[in-house]
């Protein structure tokens, strides 16, 4: 995806600690064995597990044969996004109806080296990570234990290990300090959807990045 330099995660602690306080549900994008065909899109929960993803579909899922050829796949989770009107973004010295309308989001996106799985013990350990992260409240099924053992073979496991990480914090960095407090404001007070996360990515950004004017010597 298009990152520009104002967009850039700081570090890999930004998106990491964004990814933790964010629902780990993303779209799992595979090529298609057909190069004049679409690529797959699925979309799934997922565990991180040291340098890896894990997940689990079921074993009907139409994504089996092309995931079994691809060397690299996509999992990209977004959020925090707000669309924002042309007028909130006019400058100061223009008409508002010519401002320019955006979106503003968090995308992070991995590339993998997909691997199936389907070993018994191996699928249970997978949905134990899973259990233990989406369900921290407890209340599991032992994987080995009714229903769940007589369920496993209707799944196939998948673990993604993570080659690269692209993140984009999309939320007018480049433009004035005033500009940006301005729209966290009007976000804040229409309050739709998820305006407010958004706000609050931007203001988060705003007090970690700062003016990227005074980084530039005032220019």
């Amino acid at each position: 995806m298009l990152i520009h330099p104002w967009d850039a995660a700081r570090d890999a602690g930004e998106w990491q600690t964004w990814l933790a306080a964010t629902d780990r549900f993303g779209i799992l994008a595979v090529n298609n064995v057909d190069p004049a065909a679409a690529p797959l899109l699925v979309p799934t929960h997922f565990t991180p597990v040291d340098e890896q993803l894990v997940l689990h579909l079921a074993r009907p899922n139409p994504v089996w044969p092309h995931l079994e050829a691809a060397v690299e796949v996509s999992l990209a989770v977004t959020g925090d996004q707000a669309y924002v009107p042309g007028y909130w973004r006019a400058r100061a010295d223009v008409p508002e109806e010519q401002g320019v309308p955006t979106s503003y989001y968090t995308s992070v996106r991995f590339v993998c080296r997909p691997e199936i799985i389907d070993e018994p013990d191996a699928k249970a350990a997978i949905l134990a990570a899973q259990l233990a992260d989406l369900q921290p409240e407890g209340r599991h099924v032992d994987a080995d234990a009714d229903p769940y053992a007589r369920m496993l073979p209707t799944i196939r496991g998948i673990r993604l290990t993570v080659l690269r990480v692209e993140a984009k914090f999309k939320y007018d960095d480049d433009k004035p300090a005033e500009h940006r407090q301005h729209v966290a404001e009007q976000l804040e007070g229409r309050d739709q959807r998820s305006d407010v996360a958004a706000a609050v990515q931007r203001r988060r950004r705003l007090a970690e990045v700062g003016d990227r004017r005074t980084h530039r010597g005032g220019r």
